[in-house]
């Protein structure tokens, strides 16, 4: 008996019924495998299985029904506010317009320095030793005031003025983003 048969893309030309029924059994313990990797990644805490057999690749992912965690980033200096998630087809209501602030806070007198990468904020060149410089110190123009690492790289940020430092905006060891304000010279 002779007989052409097609499995996921791949086409025998007439496979003899011995080469039939060896195909047959191979696909049935093919199946047993599968589905003995699906009841492993339903029960486990695994979200994705690639498992790779000769030319056969095989990939489950895990359908979960639950959300996935609301990830809030929130810059310093703002107030953190929790804004719950609403199901689905739910329609939000519109808070009414804020007040104008009566008496905005005042703009910072002095040259602002600002961060000009993405990274992690050093007052100092290594831990225990002293900050490059604090609210009242005297710097020039190509002064070090701090550096920010990015990418395994220490970067020594200088002043761009001279002038006396009236406030530094960000702790030590925090992460800072491009534009963020570091310092105020005045």
């Amino acid at each position: 008996m002779v007989s052409v048969w097609t499995v996921t893309g791949w086409q025998s030309n007439l496979l003899s019924e011995i080469d039939y029924h060896t195909f047959l059994l191979g696909l049935i313990m093919d199946l047993r495998k599968l589905k003995t990797l699906i009841e492993l990644v339903e029960v486990s805490q695994i979200a994705e299985l690639e498992v790779s057999e000769g030319d056969s690749r095989v990939r489950i992912i895990k359908n979960t029904a639950v959300a996935p965690p609301t990830v809030f980033v929130q810059p310093q200096g703002i107030p953190q506010q929790y804004i719950p998630t609403l199901p689905a087809g739910a329609v939000a209501p519109v808070p009414p317009p804020a007040a104008p602030a009566e008496n905005p806070p005042p703009e910072p007198q002095g040259h602002i320095v600002k961060s000009p990468m993405v990274g992690t904020f050093y007052a100092a060149s290594a831990p225990g030793s002293p900050p490059y410089v604090e609210v009242g110190t005297t710097v020039r123009q190509g002064d070090t005031l701090c550096i920010i690492e990015a990418m395994k790289l220490l970067n020594e940020i200088e002043a761009e003025v001279s002038g006396v430092i009236r406030q530094i905006l960000v702790e030590n060891g925090n992460p800072v983003e491009y534009a963020q304000p570091l310092f105020i010279i005045g």
